[in-house]
């Protein structure tokens, strides 16, 4: 009886140790796994957005197409923030780059190229509208024009000045008025009116700030001159 006892006795002790054993193993297992599954997480490279957004020329929404200049403007904003012109990835005009000044901002391009030919601005509120006139009748035929406001470009601007200006394509330079903003992209010898023009009237009750309109924005693709 008391061998018998023993033998039973050393046979639960043995099934407890190997069930012990097997669980310790079991756990262990699980935990390497564990700790293996995170290294490996933690050193495996994480993969490229698939979803990143692509940056175009100029910061636009979509790619032009070839034999086109990509563009971005944007007309100034009060009398605080001059206005900005952006071709083909490159800075034509802003406040950063010294070049605008209260009227009209004028950055001309040569229209096979697209390099910048030219920039300038004029004061129609305190200035002389002869010195526009002149720089006007001077371009080139093939010349990209890109044009925008900043503070006030119509009290000084005469009939001559906007027939010039509207034989550059434009359809809304004969309607400009006081501290409107407008924003215009044309070509001196155009023979259709172009699409790349907004404008905002001066409006006390629809302006966005005290005495001023809204900021324009456009942005686009210029056929490169082929001809």
């Amino acid at each position: 009886m008391m061998r018998t006892g023993g033998i039973l006795k050393l046979a639960a002790l043995v099934s407890v140790f190997f069930l012990a054993a097997f669980l310790a193993f079991e756990l262990l297992e699980i935990n390497l796994d564990f700790n293996f599954a995170r290294m490996f997480a933690r050193s495996a490279p994480i993969e490229e957005a698939a979803t990143k957004q692509s940056r175009y020329k100029c910061g636009l929404s979509k790619p032009c197409p070839e034999d086109h200049f990509s563009f971005k403007m944007a007309s100034g904003a009060a009398s605080v923030v001059g206005p900005k012109i952006c071709l083909d990835d490159s800075i034509l005009m802003s406040g950063v780059k010294n070049n605008v000044g209260r009227g009209l901002n004028i950055a001309l391009v040569n229209g096979r190229t697209g390099l910048l030919m030219k920039t300038e601005f004029f004061d129609l509120w305190a200035g002389d509208v002869n010195p526009l006139i002149q720089f006007l009748n001077k371009i080139e035929d093939g010349t990209i024009v890109m044009m925008a406001t900043f503070d006030d470009s119509a009290t000084k601007l005469n009939d001559v000045a906007k027939q010039l200006i509207s034989d550059l394509g434009s359809s809304n330079i004969s309607s400009l008025g006081f501290r409107d903003n407008w924003i215009f992209v044309g070509g001196k010898g155009i023979k259709t009116k172009s699409p790349f023009e907004q404008h905002i009237k001066n409006n006390a009750e629809s302006n966005k700030y005290e005495g001023w309109p809204e900021v324009l924005e456009m942005e686009g693709c210029i056929p490169r001159r082929q001809d």
